[in-house]
């Protein structure tokens, strides 16, 4: 029962976090297209921060903390999908660092980056995700 209750909680906090990981590269597209207007631009630090800060990190540390559980009680540490999927998770980690990378050159004032190429970073969670739920779902074993 203790599995499948933090089965539970891993699922929230990667809805959670996804959530997050989908949401902040939409927030910096429209960040930098008004970045000349102080005002906007205050209001997106504020929530981008707060959205980083209060949401993702926890969300991102609980599913780290509860995925690794089931994967060490379950045995699934030594199977073929859990070590893709745990390959996966590492990519999207450093995702969710870049982002928080480019959270602190926004609060800097640095705008190097294009709203273009925050729409492709916008993509790489999904095929990541699209990824993830396949190896899970599938548990293909090589």
């Amino acid at each position: 029962m203790l599995y499948l209750w933090i089965k539970v909680l891993h699922v929230l906090a990667i809805i959670s976090w996804m959530a997050g990981l989908l949401y902040l590269p939409r927030l910096f597209i429209y960040h930098t297209i008004n970045k000349y207007n102080q005002n906007i631009t205050d209001t997106f630090e504020v929530m981008e921060r707060r959205l980083y800060k209060y949401i993702m990190s926890p969300a991102m540390g609980f599913s780290w903390l509860t995925g690794l559980f089931m994967g060490f009680y379950s045995g699934f540490w030594t199977q073929f999908w859990f070590l893709g999927k745990f390959s996966l998770v590492l990519g999207m980690t450093i995702v969710h660092f870049y982002l928080g990378h480019r959270l602190r050159l926004f609060q800097a004032g640095q705008y190097d980056k294009s709203d273009k190429f925050f729409r492709i970073v916008n993509e790489i969670p999904t095929l990541l995700m699209i990824f993830i739920v396949g190896l899970v779902i599938l548990k293909p074993d090589l």
